[in-house]
């Protein structure tokens, strides 16, 4: 599966933004998709993840209640919303495919480019 995240960019503090992940492949839908993002100088940090029928989700602590990934397997693509953007969200932000639902960057042998979110203060 080929992956490409899109629609990262300048947002102040306190807005929101909505990435997204469009999947290539007739198999989108039995995947579990994740979300990471990382900084220079920084490991790679795990956001959230949702298994491939949509109904269960999991999230990083540090985005919990203002994050949230949702998927549209018709569509071949997953989501990530974002709300309550702080400076510290500043990040290149990453999808993520694989078969087995949690929060371990092992658990992900596919990757997509990933696409720049900067929040300003």
């Amino acid at each position: 599966v080929q992956l490409q995240a899109s629609g990262g960019g300048l947002v102040q503090a306190g807005g929101s933004l909505r990435l997204s992940c469009a999947a290539s492949g007739r198999t989108f839908s039995t995947y579990v998709m994740g979300w990471f993002r990382h900084t220079p100088g920084k490991e790679r940090e795990f956001i959230g993840a949702i298994d491939w029928s949509g109904r269960s989700t999991l999230y990083g602590d540090s985005v919990k209640g203002r994050f949230t990934i949702s998927r549209d397997n018709a569509k071949n693509t997953v989501y990530l919303q974002m709300n309550s953007l702080k400076p510290e969200d500043t990040a290149i932000y990453s999808c993520a495919a694989g078969g087995v639902y949690g929060s371990s960057r092992s658990l992900y042998p596919y990757w997509g480019q990933g696409t720049q979110v900067t929040v300003s203060s």
